[in-house]
């Protein structure tokens, strides 16, 4: 067990909430801030305001993890006060469902178990047997299938969907014939 201690004010949260950006958190609430434009630093008396943020998060000994085999895997996140936000793996750009799937069954991620933030453990127990049920079944390496499962069973009922369009087009075709 990791932890991260310190007195009231010195940026535990912010280490936190910076680990949950950059693994994908498209909730802004959830990370303390109104929108997510918030995230990018505003500027002071003497600082500048900065046009984006950026996180990047190395870990160590990752061959497993990491595409390629590589002994370090690389994520970053850039979010641009446009609005623009960009994902890397290992520098390469991808989406965000290709960050989630990297993560998924590790503990890792914006819905993993490995960051409970202060007052989520109260969550956790107060939610419903089928949100216990997801934790417990990323910690035993099956969310991965489930989430397969769900992506498989939505691009059959886009064909299914295809194929009764098709149908119909020959249907009425056939009575033009």
């Amino acid at each position: 067990v990791t932890c991260i201690v310190g007195p009231n004010g010195c940026g535990k949260s912010n280490i936190i909430d910076a680990i949950r950006w950059v693994l994908g958190e498209q909730s802004s609430s959830t990370l303390r801030a109104r929108r997510m434009e918030d995230v990018i630093f505003s500027g002071t008396k003497h600082r500048s305001a900065q046009n984006l943020a950026s996180v990047r998060l190395i870990f160590s000994d990752a061959k497993e993890l990491s595409p390629g085999g590589l002994e370090e895997l690389s994520i970053e996140r850039i979010l641009h006060r446009s609005g623009e936000s960009t994902y890397k793996i290992n520098s390469q750009a991808v989406r965000l469902k290709d960050l989630r799937q990297l993560f998924m069954d590790t503990a890792i991620g914006v819905s993993g178990y490995s960051l409970i933030s202060q007052g989520d453990i109260d969550d956790i127990l107060k939610e419903n047997k089928e949100e216990r049920r997801k934790i417990f079944e990323e910690a035993s390496g099956i969310s991965l299938l489930h989430y397969k499962k769900e992506e498989a069973r939505r691009r059959l009922l886009r064909v299914e969907d295809h194929y009764l369009r098709m149908m119909d087009i020959v249907g009425e075709l056939e009575e033009r014939r």
